[in-house]
């Protein structure tokens, strides 16, 4: 008998155990799969939404609207569900479950606009509508901004897209990768696998670079003729098609909602990022300009949203990790529940200083930066290797002398070698340094006798003289440390038919120099260690990741071997063509 209620006994305490154990893990969220919500032209837009659970009071809602299919953010769904708002994950028209067709970046303004209004008058809404969302989903959150929804009460975007600008021609020169992501968004599915397939990509653009074949041939190489490759290609420059994506003037000027946006120094939408930002903080009126914080961090392109403590081959310090669905929440709730403002917005402006790594306050990006520091071009002629002696100087060269660089775009072979080397440390790489020869010049600066913080965007002024009508160059700055690494900070590049304005073109004249300004570096902020030098490297646009020049000076999408003129290509630098870089040095702030 005793056996028998001892057995009794240890049921009971495992029973109880088990409920308090299920108990623990009960979910705190409710789910509303499949809403239809129709746009003002009819068709019907898919949302999952993801609610308090057993929610008794009406909250904000956030809004992700993505091309990426709403199963792929789940995991947000439910942080923001059980931290008491209600989040709408929508799939853009045209993908998901949704109906219509998708049109990148043509149909998301208005869209955006009709999901606001919508869930700001359903039941469970507090009439209080946000957005949530980076990259594309950024760019989302800008283009809604633009139509002003009457409930829209804050945007946070993140790495966002500025089409046009960054994305899919930064600076006018197309990106292999665009078709990738054409093909990503295409249909209803997902395709992430064929997306991730990067072998599958890299030889791809490695058929069309190796044959010579035009790059408006890239979408029937790939095999997906569907999509509008073509027609973006028809708009090389930032002209009316891409500005109607983008807000005006005077939509900046009236805008007037808190905004957060966030940004990484190896973001590579860093660009459309800050020229939202910039526009904005043209325009906008003083009342609006107080409610906009920036934040730039340490951070890759996918960083922005889950921070990495290490990529690339560089580690950053514990203080870089930002918890980001909680800064989110933190800011969500001091727009719209009259919450506190997040802690971590000391000031309108947050940026990390990697090696110090510590993050630093101003009022303005303009704010940062301390004096300017210029390094000037110097050499005797010969710059085209690391070990040359070209200097970057502190003063400006006494005599004159010009480097050459030559690009003959039917040599593949520094491409190619590219490609192969695979570095997981990329950006400590200096596999290319060592094997750019005459396609490049290479300027070391001297020893920094202290640690100095850089931190903005560089500038380069470069005095350029060609026989060829058109051709491109990319400009990389790096840290050259005592340790013998080179780590990458920034690079700029430029189509020099481009070098007055990327709305039209201007071709060079042969044997005539040119003043050629790169104004559109990433920004960065690093301690630069004493005793640590800069390598400054300009070379050519020779990539199977970029839509090739081929220096004709005609339509580069359909330019191939036939069109090729190899561009002999001369820096120019003395007391009168003062080619130089100016660089953002920070002394004596907190």
């Amino acid at each position: 008998m005793r056996v028998f209620i001892k057995s009794l006994v240890l049921f009971a305490i495992v029973q109880i155990g088990s409920q308090l154990a299920f108990s623990q893990n009960l979910i705190k969220y409710d789910l509303k799969w499949g809403e239809k919500i129709p746009m003002r032209d009819g068709v019907k837009l898919n949302a999952t939404l993801y609610l308090p659970k057993d929610l008794k009071e009406k909250q904000p809602v956030i809004i992700d609207l993505t091309p990426y299919i709403s199963d792929g953010y789940h995991a947000r769904g439910k942080y923001f569900a059980e931290n008491g708002f209600i989040y709408a994950i929508v799939d853009c028209r045209g993908r998901g479950s949704s109906e219509g067709n998708f049109n990148p970046f043509i149909q998301e303004a208005k869209d955006g606009y009709d999901l606001v209004e919508y869930f700001a008058k359903q039941p469970y809404c507090n009439e209080k509508v946000a957005m949530w969302g980076g990259s594309y989903s950024g760019y989302n959150q800008w283009a809604t901004a633009k139509e002003f929804p009457p409930h829209l009460s804050t945007i946070v975007p993140v790495a966002s897209v500025f089409p046009g600008i960054d994305y899919p021609n930064p600076n006018n020169i197309f990106m292999s990768y665009m078709i990738a992501w054409l093909t990503y968004t295409s249909g209803k599915t997902g395709n992430s696998t064929l997306f991730g397939d990067d072998s599958f990509w890299l030889n791809k653009y490695a058929d069309m670079y190796q044959k010579h074949l035009p790059f408006e041939q890239l979408d029937k190489i790939v095999g997906n003729e569907t999509t509008v490759f073509q027609t973006w290609l028809a708009h090389p420059t930032y002209d009316d098609y891409w500005k109607s994506m983008n807000p005006k003037i005077e939509d900046y000027q009236k805008m007037n909602i808190p905004i957060l946006t966030i940004t990484g120094h190896y973001d590579a939408d860093q660009q459309g990022a800050l020229t939202f930002y910039e526009n904005f903080m043209k325009y906008a009126s003083a009342e609006a300009k107080n409610k906009h914080f920036l934040i730039i961090g340490p951070y890759n392109h996918s960083g922005t949203r889950t921070p990495k403590e290490a990529f690339g081959g560089l580690k950053f310090g514990k203080e870089s990790m930002l918890d980001m669905n909680k800064l989110h929440k933190e800011w969500y709730e001091y727009t719209m529940k009259n919450g506190p403002k997040p802690s971590f917005l000391k000031d309108k402006v947050a940026y990390y200083v990697m090696e110090d790594e510590k993050w630093k306050y101003v009022e303005s990006l303009e704010k940062i930066a301390t004096h300017q520091k210029s390094l000037f071009l110097d050499s005797d002629g010969n710059a085209n290797d690391v070990l040359s002696g070209a200097k970057l100087s502190e003063n400006i060269a006494n005599k004159s002398s010009t480097d050459k660089i030559v690009y003959n775009p039917l040599d593949i072979s520094k491409g190619l070698e590219n490609w192969k080397n695979e570095e997981p440390n990329y950006l400590k790489d200096q596999f290319t340094a060592y094997r750019l020869g005459n396609e490049a010049v290479i300027y070391h600066s001297a020893p920094f006798e202290d640690s100095t913080e850089i931190s903005g965007g560089i500038e380069a002024k470069l005095y350029i003289s060609t026989d060829v009508p058109d051709t491109d160059l990319m400009i990389s700055l790096y840290e050259l440390t005592t340790k013998g690494e080179a780590i990458y900070l920034t690079s700029d590049q430029l189509r020099l038919r481009y070098r007055e304005s990327l709305e039209r073109e201007t071709l060079m004249q042969a044997g005539k120099v040119y003043e050629c300004v790169f104004d559109d570096f990433r920004f960065f902020s690093k301690k630069i260690a004493k005793s640590s030098r800069l390598r400054l490297i300009i070379k050519t646009n020779n990539s199977l990741e970029n839509q090739k020049n081929y220096n004709s000076g005609g339509n580069v999408s359909a330019e191939t071997a036939k069109d090729s003129k190899i561009a002999h290509i001369n820096i120019h630098h003395d007391a009168k063509f003062q080619s130089r870089i100016i660089l953002p040095i920070v002394k004596n702030q907190p």
